[in-house]
């Protein structure tokens, strides 16, 4: 069963990011954080803010759904994010979300005011076969992020 996990932990996405693209011009977002699903802290250890899909309107909603990738403002401090636009198809929402992972260990901040920078998208939604196979792939949209942030040598 470790190994099994294992294998799953290390597992090759990159069939996932055809569509990646980075943005001539980034999208900005600004909206309040509200409360989830809570399930990224919970289930994941992966915890996100919830941006107000009513404060982002027409903006929101027509967004392209999929991950994408660049900086969260929050009180003047900037942090690198990776950020889900959608359904979450493997936990089957009937609400589209927005909700961004802050590279960062922070406390709550519901009700602030977040600040979103998109930069680029890396890749569409995907269902997964478990929450492994989801944890494994989202830790791939981290490192892609962290990869696409770094300053041009």
């Amino acid at each position: 069963n470790h190994r099994i996990k294992l294998c799953i932990m290390s597992k090759d996405w990159s069939h996932l990011y055809t569509d990646e693209k980075k943005f001539e011009t980034s999208i900005v977002l600004r909206a309040n954080v509200v409360h989830g699903f809570n399930r990224g802290s919970k289930e994941l250890g992966i915890p996100t803010a919830n941006l107000s899909m009513e404060e982002l309107g027409a903006l929101g909603e027509a967004l392209e759904t999929g991950i994408y990738y660049g900086w969260a403002k929050l009180k003047e401090v900037r942090y690198e994010t990776v950020v889900s636009v959608g359904w979450n198809p493997f936990y089957k929402n009937t609400k589209k979300t927005v909700e961004a992972h802050l590279l960062s260990k922070m406390d709550d901040f519901y009700g602030e005011e977040l600040t979103v920078e998109l930069l680029g998208y890396l890749r569409q939604e995907a269902n997964f076969n478990g929450l492994d196979e989801l944890i494994s792939c989202i830790n791939s949209d981290i490192e892609m992020t962290k990869q696409r942030l770094q300053p041009a040598k």
